[in-house]
């Protein structure tokens, strides 16, 4: 069943600040979805590094987004699948591994404010950045 697969930069804005951008990002999530656990990962890095959240709350934030999507696993095929679109689309190495994770989950919507707008994926895949007005 085609759906919404959720980038980390997305997810991040529901620990931030920026009121609108959390509240899109929650509305989005409430409709559920999925991530990849390299997402979870990326959440904990930024959470940690640049948004400065201690342990104590990064663990409870971790566990919501947890409950709240369906969590894929990395797999080998999802690294081999990986490296091969970023190197088809000229992506990174990470934004492939997310575009691999959603396509293997066959989610037809990748949420992400980083990726270009727009951008179809296999044919499959669209790139939304849900932050874009006009």
């Amino acid at each position: 069943m085609p759906g919404n697969f959720f980038d980390s930069n997305v997810l991040l804005y529901i620990a931030s600040g920026e009121t609108a951008k959390a509240d899109r990002a929650e509305e989005l999530l409430r409709a559920g979805g999925t991530i990849s656990v390299q997402v979870l990962n990326e959440i904990s890095h930024v959470g940690r590094r640049k948004m400065r959240l201690s342990w104590e709350e990064l663990r409870p934030f971790l566990a919501l987004i947890r409950g709240l999507v369906t969590v894929e696993p990395m797999t080998i095929d999802t690294h081999q699948a990986g490296i091969a679109l970023a190197e088809r689309y000229r992506l990174s190495v990470y934004d492939g591994m997310i575009a691999a994770a959603a396509l293997l989950a066959d989610c037809d919507c990748l949420w992400s404010e980083d990726l270009q707008h727009g951008m179809v994926i296999d044919r499959h895949l669209r790139v939304v950045d849900p932050f874009r007005t006009g």
